[in-house]
Formats: C-alpha cells, sequence, structure tokens
C-alpha cells in the first residue's frame, strides 16, 4: 500500500468512567483531534476480553448451545464462551471453562484460532477463539444464576448451511467459523 499519507492521531484530554456495572464500564473520553485541534467527546465500553470455543468430537460434531439473550430477546444457537474472568490464566483457560461449564464437555486438545476485536468504534477488548478436538461429556453443565443452555450436536458440514438460513446470527460465533475455516483450507 505505498502512495499513503500520514494519518491524524488523537489525543486523548480526559477520561472518566460515567456508568459501571458487572460486565462493562462505559468511559467518556474528551479527545482532539491533531488535523485541527478541535475537542471531542467519545464514548467507549470498556470490558474484560472474551472467549468462545469450537467444541468438535470425534466423528466432527459441533457442541453448540442454544441459550436466551437479552438483546435481541430470544434464543441462539451459538458455541461455547464468555468473559475472560480476572482469575484465569489466558484466554485459552477460561475458553475451556466456558466449555465445560455450558455444555459439559471437555478436551485434552485446545488450539487458537483467531483474535479480533468485535466493534473497535466503541468497545476496547478482544475475542480470542478457540477449538477443542476430540472433546467428550464428562461433566454436567454448570450454569451462573442468569443462564441456562441446551446443548446441542451439530454436523460440522452443517454449519455454513446454518449461518445462511440464519440459524447461526452471532456474529461472534460466524468470525470462529470462519477462523477455522480457514485453518482447514
Amino acid at each position: 500500500m505505498s502512495g499513503r499519507r500520514p494519518l491524524h492521531t488523537w489525543e486523548r484530554l480526559a477520561a472518566e468512567i460515567v456508568y459501571e456495572c458487572r460486565i462493562f464500564s462505559l468511559r467518556r473520553d474528551r479527545s482532539r483531534f491533531s488535523r485541527d485541534n478541535a475537542e471531542h467527546e467519545f464514548h467507549v465500553l470498556e470490558s474484560p476480553d472474551w472467549c468462545n470455543i469450537i467444541p468438535l468430537t470425534a466423528d466432527e460434531h459441533v457442541v453448540m448451545v442454544r441459550q436466551f439473550r437479552h438483546g435481541l430477546g430470544g434464543y441462539t444457537l451459538e458455541v461455547p464462551g464468555g468473559m475472560v474472568d480476572p482469575d484465569d490464566a489466558s484466554p485459552l483457560v477460561a475458553a475451556h471453562r466456558e466449555m465445560v461449564e455450558e455444555s459439559g464437555y471437555a478436551s485434552a486438545c485446545v488450539e487458537p484460532l483467531g483474535v479480533i476485536h468485535p466493534n473497535p468504534a466503541i468497545q476496547s477488548n478482544r475475542c480470542h477463539s478457540f477449538v477443542a478436538y476430540d472433546v467428550e461429556r464428562r461433566h454436567v453443565p454448570v450454569f451462573d444464576s442468569t443462564e441456562e443452555t441446551e446443548v446441542v450436536l451439530v454436523p460440522l458440514t452443517s454449519i455454513p448451511d446454518l449461518m445462511r438460513s440464519g440459524d447461526i446470527t452471532h456474529a461472534l460465533v460466524v468470525v470462529a467459523f470462519h477462523w477455522l475455516a480457514l485453518r482447514r483450507s
């Protein structure tokens, strides 16, 4: 990409937390743009990093979960995932924990797929995606006080059709499957 001009920069002048809850904080920034020295206000959602994991059985079925999502007021079909907690040693450890908690499945072979910024326009966190191979049901799912999931086994070959039909709509899940497809190609 030759011939690009240098981009102007932003200087954060002030930042304050205007709202805080268990899963995110809302930060208000006052920043100055180097192009014209104008000051602008921005709002950023600060959240811990997230993780998700594609659990694959030995016979190439994906262990998915169906769960109620309050943002859309309905159920989604997705892979296990959640926040990377402060006491998690790494995003990989968090992903494995989420898989066991939500589905009861576990694996000794978990590999990273990729990392994305879910919405860098207004969020500061990342989402780490993983794949677990040869998963087996070893535990009873454990729910926190606000969740309950139904475990659904889906043939891996059916995933593209489920995305096309709108049965899988969670953007971070679609990205995880994209990472997996890139790895396998």
